[in-house]
């Protein structure tokens, strides 16, 4: 049989709220690596910094357009690397990013230029020194003027000996690159001229080149996968597939120089230079060279998601400590602590048994965020940090109120209405019902805003208080109105000793007699 109108089956709101806490510490304790916590932000659980500064071939200032281009690519290669909880952001002419954890290298690795380009092997010789150090500019001036002098050095002076195939027989050419020697700091890195030959060396440094200007730029690449070792390579490969001009051309250099030497140059290092065995007109290609598994996994990534329009130096890399962050969270927690303290003193003071309801609600809402919070942490990478968990310590108070909306409208119905406490409970409901839903909504709102206008933590503080005041909904509708719905049903529950409520009954007891009387004068009259 169907309840009365406005009335509802506790047990069945109850039951489902019980099937959302199973079914959600089951995805927590059965599904991803087994540990049943969030993930901390940086500044809870320590990370990397790491400051990349911006560098221009004439030492101007880069335009905003190109760090912002710089910004969106390394934020691909973090998704595609899979960095959890990574911030990337413009600090003037510098991008910042901070990796949380012990993912630091990753981090450093992000900046790489990745501009990648195919150029032939005119001479090629066994590197005799080991590679040397070149100072690192303290301007950037300084640096533009390195990046200058190695241009005139390595690519400008080879126009004086022709250019082509030509170069390999000149001795001019021969004597250069003889004398030429390799650095473990490449000030052309990134920012070598495609269309002039090149001195360069292999990453290594075992081995030195002079090649020809590029004839298949690296924006030709459709896609780019890591390859383990197979039976017909020794090594791991990064597989390439080129785009279909890119293929054409691929095509018709390979055909046009079967047992000649292609360099694959990657920010002005060759990073292998295979002889080529016969024509490749399908486009599938293959990089190979001493890489680990992690090396070439980078390398492809790198490769897929595009190469910066800017050349950076890591002139930053800070390991931040979790220890004031912890230091802060645990004054944060204290405070948040004393504030849950006192509303539940107060609702149990006010409210008695409804003030009971209102601690069990809030522990039940506690239950649900945790594993919230758990989940997202593997799902989509959220990481909770400082700004996080002052959103949730807000969001207390956001539930707090939902419930005194709740409580109040109660009061209302049995001091005006002249109900009982089972009778006022449906209406009551009815009522603080669009005030809840109203109220939420609005902060809701806010925060989406918020969270779409901010960057950095108060995206962190906008994404919680949003979840917590949709969780809220979740527990005062499935929660809290059956808890007190059930105790309206029970005479011992419903005392108003217990329920707080005698004082209101007595006021509308009073109210009714003295409408009464009243009432019987003005028949006598």
């Amino acid at each position: 049989m169907a309840p009365p109108a406005g009335r509802i089956r506790p047990g069945r709101y109850l039951g489902f709220f019980v099937f959302i806490v199973v079914l959600l510490y089951a995805l927590v304790f059965l599904t991803g690596n087994g540990k049943a916590t969030p993930k901390l932000g940086i500044d809870l659980q320590g990370g990397t910094r790491v400051t990349l500064t911006a560098r221009t071939p004439d030492g101007s200032a880069p335009s905003k357009d190109s760090l912002n281009q710089a910004r969106q690519i390394i934020e691909r290669r973090v998704n595609g690397i899979g960095v959890a909880g990574t911030e990337v952001l413009l600090d003037g002419n510098n991008i910042v990013i901070t990796v949380p954890g012990e993912q630091g290298d990753q981090a450093k690795k992000l900046g790489q230029t990745a501009k990648l380009g195919f150029r032939k092997v005119l001479d090629a010789q066994t590197a005799t020194t080991p590679p040397v150090a070149n100072p690192a500019p303290a301007t950037e001036a300084e640096s533009a003027a390195q990046i200058q002098q190695a241009k005139a050095a390595r690519q400008a002076t080879m126009l004086v000996t022709g250019t082509g195939d030509s170069l390999a027989e000149s001795p001019t050419a021969q004597q250069t690159l003889a004398g030429y020697a390799c650095t473990t700091q490449d000030p052309l890195r990134g920012n070598d001229d495609p269309n002039l030959p090149l001195l360069t060396c292999n990453r290594d440094g075992s081995e030195k080149y002079l090649l020809g200007p590029v004839f298949l730029q690296g924006t030709e690449i459709d896609n780019a996968v890591a390859s383990p070792p197979a039976q017909n390579k020794a090594g791991w490969t990064v597989d390439l597939n080129f785009k279909s001009a890119g293929r054409q051309i691929w095509a018709d250099f390979t055909s046009k120089n079967v047992q000649q030497r292609a360099a694959f140059v990657l920010d002005t290092q060759v990073v292998s230079a295979p002889t080529i065995q016969n024509a490749i007109v399908d486009g599938n290609t293959q990089i190979s060279g001493s890489f680990t598994q992690q090396q070439t996994k980078d390398l492809a990534d790198i490769l897929k998601y595009g190469s910066l329009p800017l050349s950076f130096t890591s002139s930053d890399a800070v390991t931040v400590s979790a220890t004031l962050g912890l230091a802060s969270l645990k004054a944060g927690l204290i405070a948040g602590g004393l504030g849950l303290a006192l509303v539940f003193v107060y609702c149990l003071f006010y409210y008695r048994l409804l003030g009971a309801l209102t601690v069990v609600s809030l522990a039940l809402s506690g239950l649900i965020v945790y594993a919230v919070l758990v989940l997202l942490g593997r799902w989509i990478g959220f990481t909770l940090d400082l700004a996080g968990v002052a959103g949730f310590i807000i969001a207390i108070g956001v539930t707090a109120d939902s419930f005194v909306v709740f409580f109040e409208r109660l009061k209302d119905e049995i001091r005006e209405g002249g109900r009982s406490f089972r009778s006022a409970v449906p209406r009551g409901w009815t009522r603080a019902r669009r005030t809840i839903l109203a109220s939420d909504a609005v902060m809701f709102l806010a925060s989406a805003v918020l969270y779409a206008i901010a960057v950095g933590d108060v995206q962190g503080f906008a994404f919680t208080l949003g979840l917590s005041t949709v969780l809220d909904l979740v527990v005062v509708f499935l929660v809290t109105h059956p808890l007190v719905a059930l105790a309206a049903n029970s005479k011992t529950l419903s005392n108003p000793k217990l329920t707080g409520l005698g004082g209101v009954q007595t006021l509308a007891a009073e109210r009714r007699s003295t409408r009464k009387a009243a009432g019987a004068a003005v028949k006598e009259a």
